[in-house]
Order: structure tokens, then sequence, then C-alpha cells
């Protein structure tokens, strides 16, 4: 889709047009759904994230500034609709040892080659605890920075960094037990 279609779609969308929001849907609802997924612990809580999501998209259409892709601008929406889900739910805070603890832990100077299957790495990374998974979800995946996701889960930037280091941690150990 060009941008002049694009900026078409937008507009009937705006407009109520319920033809053009459903075009707009189709065009995304999949790759926002695979996005959902990463977030939601099943594929109902995924389906309620993903139309949570929309309901915000169609809502916030107005302001969309053709600045970046359509496509971006929509999984950023999805995505913290999605964490907002979480925080209501409160399943993401989990008591966390101390932050001086983890900080402390140190970078492993060599990285190994491992053979695991890509299915076997979303695994590992879904069995994270729940926080540092969705730290390390935001900082890999998404590409927010340690001060984006610290304002978007309302913790410190330093809890973002340790929560990250943690995960690496976590999943060198699953990376070494399944190598064994």
């Amino acid at each position: 889709m060009n941008q002049e279609e694009e900026r078409l779609l937008i507009e009937s969308c705006i407009n109520q047009d319920r033809k053009a929001q459903e075009e707009l849907y189709r065009a995304f609802a999949n790759k926002m759904f695979s996005v959902c997924l990463y977030y939601s612990e099943n594929r109902d809580e995924a389906c309620d994230f993903l139309q949570e999501g929309f309901i915000q998209v169609f809502k916030s259409l107005e302001k969309f500034q053709f600045e970046g892709s359509l496509e971006g601008w929509v999984r950023k929406i999805v995505v913290r609709k999605a964490l907002d889900q979480l925080r209501k739910k409160k399943r993401y805070f989990e008591l966390v040892d101390q932050a001086d603890e983890l900080q402390s832990i140190p970078e492993e100077q060599e990285v190994e080659s491992y053979q695991i299957s890509s299915k076997d790495v979303i695994r590992m990374v879904n069995e994270l605890p729940k926080k540092c998974a969705l730290v390390l979800k935001l900082y890999a995946i998404e590409g927010y920075s340690h001060p984006e996701i610290a304002e978007i889960m309302e913790i410190s930037e330093g809890t973002s960094k340790s929560q990250l280091s943690r995960a690496r941690k976590l999943l060198r150990q699953s990376f070494a037990g399944a190598n064994d």
C-alpha cells in the first residue's frame, strides 16, 4: 500500500467507514497477533490484547503523522496496550532479589556457539521470570531503550538494565543446559 492509499484509508477510518476499518484491521491483524503472543500466556489472552490494541489504534488514528511506517505505529500501540493489560493484572510485578545483587552479575567474556532451534529459544524466553522476560522482549524484539522500558513498566532504568542482564544470564544457563 503506497502512502496515498494509506492516507485515504486512514481518512476513511477516521470518518467511521466500517469497510475501511476492516481493511486496516486485516492488513495488520496477523502480524500484530504474533506480537501479542509474545506478551501473553495463551491465545485467548493474545486475542484480548489484539482487540484492545486495535480499539486504541482506531481511537488514535487522527494522531498518526505519516512520519514513519503505519505498521510500526500500529505495533507500538498494540504493544503498549498489551503492557497496559499486563500492568492491570499485575502479573509481571514479581518480587525481584535486590537490584544491587543483579547489577553486580559479571558478563561472561566468551559467548559459546549453541545449536538450538528457534522454537526452543522462544520456549526458553517464555520460561524466564515474567519481569526479566518482558524487559528482554521490549529491548531485543521491540527495540525500546532502557529509559523507554523504565517509563512503560514504571521501573527505574537500573532495574531495566539489571532485568536484561538477569534474562541474558538465565538464557545462557538454559542454552548451556540444552546443549549438554
